[in-house]
């Protein structure tokens, strides 16, 4: 265990272990996170539906993320991942990865901020894969090109700049009607927001856009989401601290061979 009683990332599974018989009521979700925006999405998620959650950092920069107990939780090395210990169906603890797959099944769980009826759930749903698909690969791309590369190539940062500003116009365009992506607030607005945090760096202007704009200053100002972003203090007190040579090997060096040499 850490100092603040988060379990460590070797002790998860016998952490589950725990029940209100031993007068200790379990954590719901325990959730494997580090800043990025992938990982706010989760917390995002869990303050909007109050649900009761513990952090377990994962330092990305350091290599903790191929940890052979994490890999079991999350297979392909990323987070966020999470680990439900009071499933539904009263079942064993279910374990979940990739952040667009975790808010679905946060959601159906919880069943908030997704739509309960077909059409609603299914226009939430394909705005959430958009996310997943387009605003959040694109923008990572921007953000390796411009960024982090330390060779400056620029047919890659014009090619992702202006992806990503189309990107930004497909929302823009979505809801010039709407108050969020489908209407009422929802995961797919959670999935898209952390994404737009770091538009500077992304090299676009928020007044281009006037209806993203307002979209993202009204979940800005949301007290989850500010209660979201409060926990990344808690883990990683420098975000934007400049990256090592360690990091960047850590983070832009990994191959098969990874994997590979990995039990």
């Amino acid at each position: 265990m850490t100092r603040d009683g988060t379990a460590t990332v070797d002790g998860v599974f016998a952490s589950l272990n725990v029940t209100p018989d031993n007068g200790v009521i379990p954590t719901m979700i325990e959730l494997y996170y580090w800043t990025t925006p992938n990982g706010h999405k989760v917390t995002m998620f869990l303050e909007e539906a109050e649900t009761p959650y513990r952090l377990v950092p994962i330092n990305i920069g350091r290599g903790e993320q191929f940890g052979s107990e994490f890999l079991r939780i999350s297979p392909n090395n990323r987070i966020p991942a999470i680990v439900d210990t009071t499933p539904a169906e009263g079942s064993e603890p279910i374990s979940v990865f990739e952040s667009c797959a975790i808010l679905l099944y946060l959601a159906d769980k919880t069943r908030k901020l997704i739509p309960q009826d077909l059409a609603g759930r299914n226009d939430v749903l394909q705005w959430l894969f958009w996310q997943a698909a387009g605003l959040g690969p694109m923008a990572g791309q921007n953000h390796h090109f411009s960024q982090y590369a330390v060779d400056k190539i620029p047919y890659a940062i014009d090619r992702y700049v202006r992806e990503t500003s189309r990107l930004y116009a497909v929302l823009d365009k979505r809801l010039a009607d709407r108050e969020y992506i489908s209407g009422r607030y929802s995961i797919a607005d959670i999935a898209c927001y952390p994404w737009v945090v770091p538009y500077q760096r992304q090299g676009q202007n928020l007044d281009e856009f006037p209806n993203l704009k307002r979209w993202f200053d009204a979940i800005k100002e949301k007290p989850s989401t500010v209660k979201a972003y409060a926990r990344t203090a808690e883990v990683n007190p420098n975000p934007n601290q400049a990256m090592d040579e360690q990091a960047r090997k850590i983070l832009f060096g990994q191959s098969a061979d990874t994997l590979r040499t990995k039990p």
